[in-house]
């Protein structure tokens, strides 16, 4: 059996991960979501520490997309006795929009003002106590998939049944916010703690803001650059973490230009990281994230022994 497994999605995605681990001499092995099938009569895993790349816009490539299953496949592992990093207990956050927004208040956090609806004849009823813009989005979203900006409630209503909806029928209307400077910040956490955050300049133009070398093509209008927050946001997103059982994620924020409030409204638990570190941050953070897997697998190994 490998020491480590790597359940992922994107073949494209995890080629910088695939040579981090090569190159230092890790025994792992890789699993593609696409072809997975497990029996749930036998309670097995296929290593002692499995890390969970699952990306939420996989149902933007594939039709019979694995959002729902992973969380079955993923917990059966943990009950099979694996470490999972990113299992369960963070993919009922990340497949679920509605639910950050709710850790986030709960943590004393600013967010966008927010309704949530699971149906399409609630969204117009819904809007008619927002202040204009809004956007509407997906619940379990991806790349920006899905979110869509109104600038009046005439306009929201003439798309009223015809809007997209969700993967799990869940629609979300929420205040836009206009980021100061039109640049929003992400911060990333690995093992719980931060590790570094990126201002993605020029945000305003588009909701697709994932910052990795693949997701970056075609989008002139964002530049990356790195970014140091104050001690209280990093403190709120060491937080954010914790309480959402994240062992990886990157937790997104912007300043509202209205009143100078901090308003968080995104957790991703899978983090690509950002394109072409060694520019940007002067570090490959791939070599943070093995270290830790190598601390985990080391860990796994003591407690068989």
């Amino acid at each position: 059996m490998a020491d480590l497994a790597v359940y992922y999605e994107h073949p494209e995605w995890f080629r910088p991960l695939f040579a981090a681990l090569d190159r230092r001499g890790l025994d792992w092995l890789a699993i593609p979501i696409q072809d997975h099938v497990f029996d749930p009569g036998e309670l097995s895993a296929p290593a002692p520490v499995i890390l969970n790349r699952l990306a939420m816009s996989s149902f933007l490539r594939q039709d019979e997309h694995a959002l729902f299953y992973s969380q079955a496949v993923l917990a059966h592992w943990e009950l099979a006795g694996a470490r999972v990093i990113n299992g369960a207990a963070a993919m009922a956050i990340d497949t679920n929009k509605a639910r950050q927004l709710s850790l986030f208040n709960k943590l004393g956090l600013a967010i966008p003002k927010t309704r949530a609806v699971h149906r399409q004849e609630d969204i117009v009823r819904v809007a008619e106590g927002f202040d204009f813009p809004l956007i509407v989005k997906p619940n379990i979203g991806g790349s920006g998939s899905g979110v869509t900006r109104y600038d009046s409630l005439e306009e929201l209503a003439s798309y009223a049944g015809t809007l997209p909806v969700g993967v799990d029928g869940v629609t979300l209307v929420q205040d836009y916010v206009p980021a100061d400077g039109a640049r929003v910040i992400r911060c990333e956490i690995l093992a719980g703690r931060f590790l570094y955050a990126i201002a993605l300049n020029g945000a305003g133009s588009t909701f697709d803001l994932c910052p990795a070398d693949v997701c970056m093509v075609d989008k002139p209008s964002i530049t990356i650059e790195p970014f140091h927050p104050p001690a209280d946001i990093v403190a709120a997103v060491e937080a954010v973490a914790a309480a959402g059982n994240l062992d990886i994620c990157g937790v997104e924020y912007m300043i509202d230009e209205r009143d100078g409030q901090a308003r968080f409204y995104d957790i991703n638990a899978l983090s690509n990281f950002v394109a072409d570190p060694m520019t940007v941050l002067g570090y490959d953070p791939h070599e943070q994230l093995v270290d830790f897997l190598i601390a985990e697998i080391a860990s796994q190994q003591r407690e068989a022994a």
